[in-house]
């Protein structure tokens, strides 16, 4: 989703404080830090997380039971059997990431445009 703030009557100006900086040469762009605040209540701040967290949730519980029927009966010492288990780590270590982040209570558009500085999602232009 592209979303651009419109400021025609702005200029950039170093003595205003927009909580802004830019980073272009050009005066046509400012990357604008925003926090997101959530509506209380504890827990996930953004949709968007809630539903990772809870996708997240429900493909460990389809490997677990994919690793288990992969390590019935003799096959518990397959190849199988330890990349079935390999992939529900994986899934368990993601889950475990996205709880880390979430709880450092950072909006998630600011940490990507962090590391993206020139998107869409991250600029803001002037007319």
């Amino acid at each position: 989703m592209t979303s651009l703030i419109s400021l025609s009557n702005v200029k950039p100006n170093p003595t205003v404080s927009l909580n802004a900086r830019e980073v272009r040469p050009a005066a046509t762009s400012l990357y604008v830090g925003v926090k997101a605040m959530g509506g209380g209540g504890g827990g996930a701040k953004f949709k968007g997380t809630q539903m990772r967290e809870k996708k997240l949730a429900e493909m460990i519980e389809s490997k677990v039971v994919e690793a288990t029927e992969a390590c019935g009966g003799d096959n518990k010492d397959s190849d199988g059997c330890r990349v079935a288990w390999d992939e529900v780590e994986e899934i368990s270590q993601a889950k475990a990431h996205l709880r880390q982040k979430l709880e450092r209570e950072e909006d998630p558009l600011e940490s990507f445009c962090q590391g993206h500085p020139y998107t869409d999602e991250c600029l803001v232009n002037y007319d």
